[in-house]
């Protein structure tokens, strides 16, 4: 059974800084891994992604200040994004995305999602 399941969010003040953290688990051979942030109105964007073979890539917004990395234990792969000099306009619910293949088709998975909450 695929599950990823987030962890990290809250409240924090402008200038600070958070660690999410997502279990991924249940997937023989994830692909790509990828944090998205959806805030109220607007529609999810990607915030930072690592391929399976380490390649990162930031959005525009968060370059220089979140940092995307990811380890494996036994039968788990641990997303984590460092998020530095967090701003109001992060303020949104973060989603932890992963996709594998099966027979050539790709399938994706999500998590349930992590409020982070920056206060100016």
């Amino acid at each position: 059974q695929v599950q990823l399941v987030e962890s990290g969010g809250g409240l924090v003040q402008a200038g600070g800084s958070l660690r999410l953290s997502c279990a991924a688990s249940g997937i023989f051979n994830i692909g790509n891994m990828a944090w998205y942030r959806q805030a109220p109105g607007k529609q999810r964007e990607l915030v930072a992604g690592i391929s399976s073979g380490g390649t990162t890539t930031y959005g525009d917004s968060v370059k220089g200040r979140f940092t995307i990395s990811k380890d494996v234990a036994k039968n788990t792969v641990y997303l984590q994004m460092q998020m530095n000099n967090l701003k109001p306009e992060d303020t949104a619910v973060y989603y932890c995305s992963a996709d594998w293949r099966t027979w050539g088709r790709r399938e994706d998975s999500w998590g349930q999602g992590t409020q982070v909450t920056v206060s100016s």
